[in-house]
């Protein structure tokens, strides 16, 4: 009976001296404690990276190429090219910024919650790419104008006949992928693995 409940995931117990019936022990949690925390900071290491490299980006296009002609990377396929969008994803919605800041803001609150239960690698870098990309973009939208909460973020990534976008955004789409894959491969953040 205990091998079976310990197959379809029913926590074990632990007994008066200190092991559970997978005769875990307190050293066991201690060790996996500091896997999880090393967890959070590859994830917190993670979003920092893309955090900065969004901030810095964004200083440089906004101190050299706002304003001017459109520089060309790969002949006229790919360019950078300054604008600010106030709405969503390829322009979308930019009667609503408020809403985009308040859900950017719901987005890092549910990843901070999901990094006490992280055990998994991949799933850190996932949630830290995205955390790194929320926090970019909620960064224009509460410092840039026109004002607070509705400042406009400004992109500069220009594909032919694809919409302008920055590198949080390249972050958050990242980081959304890799979460499909995990989920499609049965990866939990904490570690397990489960066959649908």
């Amino acid at each position: 009976m205990a091998e079976a409940e310990r197959i379809i995931g029913t926590p074990d117990i632990p007994d008066a001296e200190g092991t559970d019936e997978g005769g875990s022990t307190a050293a066991d949690a201690a060790v996996n404690a500091g896997r999880g925390k090393r967890k959070i900071l590859v994830l917190l290491s993670v979003a920092v990276v893309a955090y900065l490299l969004d901030l810095v980006t964004k200083m440089i296009v906004v101190a050299k190429l706002e304003h001017q002609p459109p520089i060309d990377i790969v002949g006229d396929w790919l360019q950078f090219r300054a604008i600010r969008n106030a709405g969503a994803a390829f322009g979308f919605g930019e009667a609503f910024t408020v809403i985009f800041t308040i859900i950017a803001a719901g987005v890092i609150v549910v990843i901070v919650r999901l990094a006490r239960k992280l055990y998994s690698l991949p799933w850190a870098i996932a949630l830290g790419l995205l955390l790194g990309g929320a926090l970019g973009n909620l960064t224009d939208r509460l410092f840039r104008a026109p004002g607070v909460f509705e400042g406009a973020v400004v992109d500069f990534i220009a594909p032919k006949h694809f919409a302008v976008f920055n590198l949080a955004d390249s972050a958050i789409v990242c980081g959304g992928i890799l979460i499909v894959i995990l989920s499609f491969k049965g990866l939990d953040p904490d570690g397990t693995v489960h066959k649908d």
